[in-house]
């Protein structure tokens, strides 16, 4: 599979990667765990079908130490035992921000509240950020078509 157009040699795309980088390390001084950060980029890529994003965060999150159990339960964390309840708050968030277009109103006041009990402000507008980000670079790749598979831990970072 060869992607539609090569973000990695575009003047135009690599430019705005750059950006879209850029504002991902910003959210790193949050102070969110670095492990909650890598678990709500693969969920929000499981759902929109980005096979680079989820290639991408799976082997960082692997190469950072997560587990391969914890890894292979993101898909379905919500029958898991092994995700922390302020992990299990992010995931929420991160599924219903990334599904925005599924439910009117968008994420609940529940989730919200859910998440705000284990995040400070801080942390929770990393956490926003973050989704709204995993998802703009979602849907490049998958417009793209971005082959999965070839990424090395670390590669874009």
């Amino acid at each position: 599979m060869t992607a539609r157009l090569n973000f990695f040699t575009n003047a135009v795309a690599t430019g705005f990667a750059r950006h879209l980088v850029a504002a991902d390390r910003a959210l790193a001084d949050a102070g969110l765990p670095a492990a909650t950060l890598e678990l709500v980029k693969l969920r929000a890529s499981q759902i929109n079908g980005c096979g680079f994003c989820v290639d991408m965060h799976a082997k960082d999150a692997a190469h950072a130490g997560e587990s391969a159990t914890r890894l292979n339960l993101v898909a379905v964390w919500r029958e898991a035992t092994v995700f922390t309840e302020a992990e299990r708050a992010a995931l929420e968030l991160a599924e219903q921000g990334t599904r925005i277009a599924d439910a009117a109103g968008g994420v609940t006041d529940e989730a919200w509240a859910n998440a705000a009990k284990h995040y400070d402000e801080d942390q929770l507008a990393a956490l926003v950020c973050a989704i709204a980000l995993i998802n703009a670079f979602n849907r490049g790749n998958v417009m793209v078509q971005q082959p999965a598979g070839g990424y090395e831990p670390g590669q874009l970072h």
